[in-house]
């Protein structure tokens, strides 16, 4: 079943939701979904199931659209994502197996990218064009009393955009806030993010009814951004992300991996998800002999130059790091199986999604000590410093192998863990309190 599925509706029909698809439908030629990606698109179909109305922004601006239209184009993005398909029908999957098991064409082909078939990124292309020259209807049609909904703040920096919103007081606007990195650490982002994150977040804190945030750390942190932009009175709302099932559905290792000490490290590859600190670790795994493994799951995103010259370039590197770039969703859920462990050590996260998807799938974890991973694990993951190169260097070291105490140890915590995630309370949390906010007067 895929991310976020809701088989019965949760939300009262009664409640007129209008869902921002803008950011999701051009997410459709992506040939694999980040955190935020997931959770739009997980939001996205629960309402539009129950009757939400799309808004979209299109050439002539913001526009609403045809529901059943956009669970069209959610049906297509999803096909392309191949987030149900087995993880047989998975090519990277395939090569990513091959490469561990020592049966790939060797360090060239470190680089493993899925190459979707023609027919399917021609249909995206055609809803992507479709989309962006989409009549729709007028934003003045939006339902009186509704509640604006924007999981993802984009556009929510352009005043020409939430200019609707100034002329619709009646209309309750609600945003998803997944972290304010981008001001706390601007030097982890492009720069442009510098200016538009902290303006997108003035608007919420100017216009919001309400905020979503997957973490009370988050919520924290966004209500003492509010308060310091006039805004002390915001509700809130926490709800932590659920998982996929496919990753609290059991999952043999595959047999061609029997034995090998391999690692996982699963996010976009920018500044901030630190892959630096464990490139240079496996740089100096090498000096010992064959070094493990280590999968690096995400595509290629911003200010990485560093860590691609690196990957490919560094000959120690070569033969032990494999970038599997369009990893499906199940090709990662049965490499997880067989993983040593899950490595996070970011800087900064907004939740973390990997962690909780590994923690759920029974698979260790060695991550940096941030409030919102504790948070998210409990006492379960093994915590280290994101600055503390020797102290990852020998976690890595006593996770290798099937008789690591250290590994053990974690296990055992993962299993006393009374933190489980259930994705009907994601969703009921949300709905409880798009409700509160669609009965409050203006």
């Amino acid at each position: 079943m895929p991310y976020g599925r809701s088989d019965v509706p949760l939300t009262d029909a009664a409640t007129p939701v209008v869902y921002d698809v803008t950011r999701l439908v051009t997410r459709g030629l992506n040939p694999s979904p980040n955190g935020i990606d997931r959770v739009d698109f997980a939001l996205a179909r629960h309402f539009l199931a129950k009757g939400a109305t799309p808004l979209v922004c299109t050439a002539l601006g913001p526009r609403l659209s045809d529901t059943q239209k956009a669970l069209a184009t959610l049906e297509a993005i999803e096909a392309y994502w191949r987030e149900a398909a087995d993880a047989d029908e998975d090519g990277v999957y395939h090569s990513v197996v091959a490469a561990l098991a020592g049966e790939g064409a060797g360090p060239d082909a470190i680089r493993l990218d899925r190459k979707p078939g023609f027919e399917r990124v021609s249909r995206n292309w055609r809803a992507l064009r479709d989309w962006a020259f989409h009549l729709g209807r007028s934003i003045s049609e939006a339902p009186n009393g509704a509640v604006y909904f924007n999981a993802t703040q984009f556009l929510l920096d352009r005043q020409w955009y939430v200019r609707w919103l100034e002329a619709r007081p009646d209309v309750k606007p609600v945003a998803f806030i997944h972290d304010l990195l981008p001001v706390d650490h601007p030097e982890f982002f492009r720069p442009i993010e510098a200016t538009l994150h902290p303006r997108r977040n003035r608007n919420i804190a100017r216009m919001a009814a309400g905020v979503v945030s997957a973490s009370r750390a988050v919520a924290e942190r966004f209500a003492a951004f509010a308060t310091e932009n006039g805004r002390a009175d915001i509700p809130d709302c926490v709800a932590p992300l659920p998982v996929s099932p496919v990753f609290e559905t059991p999952s043999a290792s595959p047999e061609a991996l029997r034995g090998r000490d391999y690692f996982i490290v699963c996010g976009t590859i920018e500044p901030r998800k630190n892959h630096l600190l464990l490139l240079n670790v496996w740089r100096e795994l090498a000096k010992g002999g064959p070094a493990p493994k280590l999968i690096v799951v995400g595509k290629r995103g911003w200010l990485n130059e560093n860590v691609v010259d690196m990957m490919t370039r560094c000959p120690s590197l070569r033969a032990s790091v494999i970038e599997a770039g369009g990893l499906s969703t199940p090709g990662l859920r049965r490499l997880m199986a067989g993983a040593r462990a899950l490595l996070m050590p970011s800087f900064g996260e907004g939740f973390g999604l990997p962690v909780a998807e590994a923690l759920a799938a029974g698979v260790p974890v060695i991550a940096s000590d941030l409030d919102v991973f504790r948070e998210l694990g409990g006492d379960a993951p093994d915590f280290l410093d994101p600055l503390d190169g020797l102290g990852w260097l020998q976690a890595v070291r006593d996770y290798r192998g099937p008789d690591s105490p250290r590994r053990a140890a974690t296990l055992a915590r993962m299993k006393a863990s009374t933190i489980k995630s259930d994705p009907s309370d994601f969703f009921e949390t949300i709905d409880r309190f798009v409700a509160t906010i669609a009965a409050r007067a203006n």
